[in-house]
Protein backbone atom coordinates (compact mmCIF):
# COMPACT_ATOMS: atom_id res chain seq x y z
CA UNK A 1 0.00 0.00 0.00
CA UNK A 2 2.77 2.27 0.68
CA UNK A 3 4.46 2.29 -3.25
CA UNK A 4 1.03 2.94 -4.24
CA UNK A 5 0.83 5.98 -1.89
CA UNK A 6 3.47 7.35 -3.17
CA UNK A 7 3.16 7.00 -7.00
CA UNK A 8 -0.09 8.54 -6.64
CA UNK A 9 1.65 11.28 -4.39
CA UNK A 10 4.21 11.30 -7.09
CA UNK A 11 1.81 11.91 -10.32
CA UNK A 12 -0.03 14.71 -8.09
CA UNK A 13 3.46 17.19 -7.31
CA UNK A 14 4.61 16.06 -10.90
CA UNK A 15 1.40 17.21 -12.43
CA UNK A 16 1.35 20.07 -10.14
CA UNK A 17 4.66 21.16 -10.87
CA UNK A 18 4.56 21.01 -14.65
CA UNK A 19 1.41 23.61 -14.62
CA UNK A 20 2.85 25.79 -12.46
CA UNK A 21 6.49 25.95 -14.81
CA UNK A 22 4.55 26.16 -18.33
CA UNK A 23 1.52 28.18 -17.83
CA UNK A 24 0.76 31.74 -16.38
CA UNK A 25 -1.33 32.15 -13.50
CA UNK A 26 -4.86 31.84 -14.69
CA UNK A 27 -4.31 30.96 -18.08
CA UNK A 28 -6.53 28.39 -19.68
CA UNK A 29 -5.79 25.79 -22.19
CA UNK A 30 -8.85 24.17 -24.15
CA UNK A 31 -8.58 20.52 -23.99
CA UNK A 32 -11.90 19.45 -25.49
CA UNK A 33 -14.15 22.71 -25.84
CA UNK A 34 -17.00 23.30 -23.57
CA UNK A 35 -15.79 20.47 -21.66
CA UNK A 36 -12.50 20.36 -20.25
CA UNK A 37 -9.84 23.41 -19.63
CA UNK A 38 -6.42 23.34 -18.05
CA UNK A 39 -6.79 26.54 -15.57
CA UNK A 40 -4.23 27.18 -13.18
CA UNK A 41 -5.21 28.71 -10.46
CA UNK A 42 -3.72 28.89 -6.60
CA UNK A 43 -6.07 27.93 -4.02
CA UNK A 44 -5.17 29.08 -0.27
CA UNK A 45 -8.11 27.12 1.23
CA UNK A 46 -10.25 23.58 0.87
CA UNK A 47 -12.25 21.90 -1.37
CA UNK A 48 -14.59 24.78 -3.21
CA UNK A 49 -12.01 27.57 -1.59
CA UNK A 50 -13.28 27.01 1.56
CA UNK A 51 -11.38 28.33 4.61
CA UNK A 52 -9.28 30.97 2.09
CA UNK A 53 -5.89 32.18 3.15
CA UNK A 54 -6.20 30.09 7.11
CA UNK A 55 -2.77 28.40 5.97
CA UNK A 56 -2.12 26.94 9.48
CA UNK A 57 -6.21 25.65 10.32
CA UNK A 58 -6.03 23.88 6.67
CA UNK A 59 -2.69 22.73 7.32
CA UNK A 60 -3.65 21.33 10.58
CA UNK A 61 -6.60 19.66 9.06
CA UNK A 62 -4.97 18.17 6.40
CA UNK A 63 -2.34 16.68 8.57
CA UNK A 64 -4.69 15.63 11.42
CA UNK A 65 -6.61 13.68 8.30
CA UNK A 66 -3.66 11.99 7.11
CA UNK A 67 -2.85 11.04 10.98
CA UNK A 68 -6.18 9.16 11.16
CA UNK A 69 -6.42 7.67 8.11
CA UNK A 70 -2.86 6.20 8.25
CA UNK A 71 -4.20 5.02 12.29
CA UNK A 72 -6.72 3.66 10.74
CA UNK A 73 -5.55 1.43 8.24
CA UNK A 74 -2.51 0.53 10.13
CA UNK A 75 -4.62 -0.53 13.18
CA UNK A 76 -7.24 -2.15 10.36
CA UNK A 77 -4.86 -3.89 7.89
CA UNK A 78 -7.27 -3.86 4.89
CA UNK A 79 -6.36 -7.29 3.04
CA UNK A 80 -8.41 -6.83 -0.01
CA UNK A 81 -7.01 -5.35 -3.25
CA UNK A 82 -9.67 -3.23 -3.44
CA UNK A 83 -9.92 -1.78 0.06
CA UNK A 84 -6.05 -1.24 -0.62
CA UNK A 85 -5.91 1.19 -3.46
CA UNK A 86 -9.23 3.15 -2.27
CA UNK A 87 -6.92 4.23 1.02
CA UNK A 88 -3.75 4.79 -1.29
CA UNK A 89 -5.69 6.67 -3.52
CA UNK A 90 -6.71 9.05 -0.61
CA UNK A 91 -3.71 9.64 1.21
CA UNK A 92 -1.77 10.26 -1.65
CA UNK A 93 -4.02 12.99 -2.82
CA UNK A 94 -4.47 14.10 1.18
CA UNK A 95 -0.63 13.30 1.11
CA UNK A 96 0.33 15.72 -1.99
CA UNK A 97 -2.30 18.38 -1.05
CA UNK A 98 -0.61 18.81 2.03
CA UNK A 99 2.88 19.08 0.22
CA UNK A 100 1.55 21.35 -2.25
CA UNK A 101 0.13 24.07 0.48
CA UNK A 102 3.15 23.22 3.16
CA UNK A 103 5.90 24.32 0.01
CA UNK A 104 4.18 26.78 -1.25
CA UNK A 105 1.21 28.25 0.85
CA UNK A 106 -1.46 27.15 -1.53
CA UNK A 107 -2.60 24.46 -3.33
CA UNK A 108 -1.96 24.22 -7.51
CA UNK A 109 -5.64 23.49 -9.31
CA UNK A 110 -5.95 23.51 -12.67
CA UNK A 111 -9.05 20.23 -13.97
CA UNK A 112 -11.61 22.77 -14.87
CA UNK A 113 -14.74 21.23 -16.37
CA UNK A 114 -18.29 21.91 -17.49
CA UNK A 115 -20.43 19.24 -17.50
CA UNK A 116 -24.41 19.84 -18.18
CA UNK A 117 -23.67 23.63 -18.73
CA UNK A 118 -22.36 23.86 -14.70
CA UNK A 119 -18.69 25.23 -14.41
CA UNK A 120 -17.74 23.01 -11.68
CA UNK A 121 -14.80 25.03 -9.19
CA UNK A 122 -11.35 23.82 -10.92
CA UNK A 123 -9.26 20.81 -8.86
CA UNK A 124 -6.35 18.63 -9.44
CA UNK A 125 -5.36 14.88 -9.62
CA UNK A 126 -4.97 14.90 -5.64
CA UNK A 127 -9.01 15.75 -5.43
CA UNK A 128 -9.97 13.47 -8.01
CA UNK A 129 -7.29 10.63 -6.17
CA UNK A 130 -9.48 11.58 -2.70
CA UNK A 131 -13.14 11.52 -4.59
CA UNK A 132 -11.89 7.97 -6.49
CA UNK A 133 -10.38 6.59 -3.35
CA UNK A 134 -13.56 7.06 -1.77
CA UNK A 135 -15.92 6.02 -4.30
CA UNK A 136 -13.91 2.70 -4.15
CA UNK A 137 -14.20 2.43 -0.50
CA UNK A 138 -18.02 2.73 -0.96
CA UNK A 139 -18.23 0.11 -3.75
CA UNK A 140 -16.07 -2.28 -0.88
CA UNK A 141 -18.20 -1.65 1.63
CA UNK A 142 -21.33 -2.03 -0.44
CA UNK A 143 -20.26 -5.45 -1.84
CA UNK A 144 -19.29 -6.73 1.81
CA UNK A 145 -22.42 -5.81 3.21
CA UNK A 146 -24.28 -7.64 0.57
CA UNK A 147 -21.57 -10.60 0.85
CA UNK A 148 -19.44 -10.42 -2.29
CA UNK A 149 -16.06 -9.65 -0.79
CA UNK A 150 -13.81 -10.29 -3.74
Amino acid sequence: MGIMTIIFVLIDLVSKYIVSVSMELNARITIIDNFLYFTYVRNTGVAFSMFPNNRYLVLIMSLLIIIGIIGYVYKNRPDNNLEKVGYSLILGGAIGNFINRMVNGYVTDFVDTIIFNYDYPIFNLADTFIVIGVIILLIYTWRCKHGNKR
